[in-house]
């Protein structure tokens, strides 16, 4: 293995603008995505339409992701630069739609198309940043770029609270200022190669994508998604209108992975080529980054609850109270990425991420009423430190043991992988807190009243209540008793989640050796740049 790291790359000016650009796009993408959870109940007050409030919040992440590996296929026909663009655009008009909505459905519409553009923008990011850096620089830029993202995810709740208390439509208008200038700026200055055909006589196909695989996947994955988005809340998990298009998305789900394995005369250009899999390295680190971001999710949906539901804060202060976490974040990341650029080593930090992760879940199990600012500050250290290090050094691992030209495919499944892990990160945690709500209600809530308010999944959104009015109104020994089944139920949430880091543990232990390559690739893609640039 290579142990020094090679000399330092020198990068143009064009370089760094179009790197810059990444970034911006990754923190709005990100912050979008986060921004509605608090801006919410303004939004459905505004609007009507209460009961489709899962879908405003949830349209956006399900067109979001099954977007991914078609463009995924895209990008290796017809280059980046292209489908970036369009993908910008498509955010910005969403963005548009969404402000200017005047019903429910119209809302839904342009959070929908949000979701196609932000999916466009979360795997072009990872793969022009591929394409821009060798393999062992990746974790430095990779860094940046999803520690602005992780400062995104964060930010928005606590910018979603303040906008809607103004204007709501701000949270999606928020989105012109910040990438419209973006979308000029590479209209103009973004100058990407694209692939080049053995002959001047032939263009990129459109036969050459993967149109049963892709129709087969989106329809899957969309059936299953429904029915993870509205199982516990729309209707109960054990109701057919969960369970049936659950079992189709899975059924589905067998018989496009059957497709994309048989042989090239009837599957020529797999959209998820099955020798991706095919690897040790490769199948493990998807395996990691699907559980990197589950937990990633999981802390992020329920430390808030421990703020609202046990300390009795409100949602915006809640929010505030998770920036230690980006702030502890960012400098991880870079420091992970850092080490792995000079070393070449992807395992150890794999091995400290997780174990930093399960070290952070157990703390949280010990997190009270009474605990002091201090202690839930310190708490978020070691998770930003598990995320920070996982977050910069799954994506280069995996493409370690794949050749160049799986750079658009990988990425586009570490991508999916991780989308997918944040509609579990949410789901997973939810299904247990519910179950764990009812029990301890049951056992210790004495009012019959109160305990319904809590009942069949209502505890996560009666959170933000009791923070409130409704539980300034209570008595001491009725707020106490709240408290109590909040913090057991997280209890278990937590202790659920800790398995899951020791999981990946486990499976961080199981990578073999990662050689990252230190010369830039020759895949055909790449910043074309002049010699005045330099």
């Amino acid at each position: 293995m290579e142990t020094h790291p090679p000399p330092p790359r020198k990068h143009s000016i064009s370089f760094w603008l179009v790197f810059l650009s990444l970034c911006l796009l990754s923190f709005v993408s990100a912050l979008d995505g986060a921004i509605i959870s608090t801006a919410l109940p303004k939004v459905t007050a505004s609007l009507g339409g209460e009961t489709d409030y899962i879908w405003i919040a949830n349209s956006f992440t399900i067109a979001q992701t099954i977007v991914q590996p078609f463009l995924a296929q895209l990008c290796d026909i017809y280059g980046r630069r292209n489908p970036i663009l369009i993908s910008v655009a498509l955010f910005l008009l969403g963005s548009g739609l969404a402000g200017g909505a005047s019903t429910v459905g119209q809302l839904i519409g342009g959070r929908t198309v949000q979701g196609l553009g932000s999916g466009g923008i979360y795997i072009l990011v990872d793969l022009i940043v591929c394409d821009l850096v060798p393999q062992r620089e990746r974790g430095q830029y990779l860094g940046i770029v999803l520690s602005l993202a992780a400062v995104g995810a964060v930010l928005g709740p606590v910018l979603g609270g303040a906008l809607a208390q103004a204007n709501w439509r701000w949270v999606f208008y928020l989105n012109l200022p910040l990438a419209g200038p973006v979308l000029l700026f590479m209209l103009f200055f973004l100058r990407l190669d694209a692939p080049q055909s053995s002959s001047p006589n032939t263009h990129p196909s459109i036969h050459r994508i993967d149109w049963p695989g892709n129709i087969l996947f989106a329809g899957s994955i969309l059936s299953q998604l429904l029915a993870l988005v509205g199982g516990g809340t729309l209707h109960p998990w054990t109701s057919p209108s969960t369970l049936v298009p659950l079992i189709i998305g899975i059924i589905g789900w067998i018989l496009f992975h059957i497709y994309e394995a048989l042989p090239p005369k009837y599957c020529p250009h797999p959209c998820i080529p099955p020798h991706l899999f095919s690897t040790r390295n490769s199948l493990l680190g998807f395996i990691l980054a699907f559980d990197a971001a589950l937990l990633m999710q999981w802390t992020l949906y329920f430390l808030p609850i421990y703020f609202q539901g046990v300390q009795r804060k409100s949602p915006l202060t809640s929010g505030i109270d998770l920036l230690p976490y980006s702030a502890f974040l960012i400098p991880f990341a870079m420091v992970a990425g850092t080490i792995m650029s000079r070393t070449g080593f992807c395992r150890p930090l794999h091995f400290t991420g997780f174990a930093a992760l399960s070290l952070a879940l157990g703390l949280f199990t010990l997190l009270s009423a009474n605990s002091p600012r201090a202690a839930w500050v310190c708490v978020q250290l070691p998770a930003a430190l598990g995320q920070g290090f996982l977050a910069t050094t799954i994506l280069p691992a995996i493409q370690s043991s794949l050749g160049p030209a799986d750079t658009a495919s990988s990425t586009g499944v570490y991508a999916f992988l991780r989308s997918l892990a944040f509609v579990w990160g949410s789901t997973a945690p939810g299904i247990v807190f519910n179950a764990r709500v009812d029990v301890y209600a049951g056992r210790i809530i004495d009012d019959e009243t109160l305990r319904e308010r809590l009942l069949d999944g209502r505890a996560y959104g009666a959170a933000a209540e009791f923070a409130g009015s409704w539980g300034a109104g209570l008595g001491e020994v009725q707020r106490e008793q709240v408290r109590k089944v909040y913090r057991l139920a997280l209890r278990t949430v937590w202790l659920v989640g800790l398995a899951f880091a020791l999981v990946g543990v486990v499976v961080g232990l199981g990578m073999g050796r990662v050689v990252l390559r230190g010369e830039l690739e020759e895949n055909g893609y790449g910043l074309k740049e002049k010699e005045d640039d330099k």
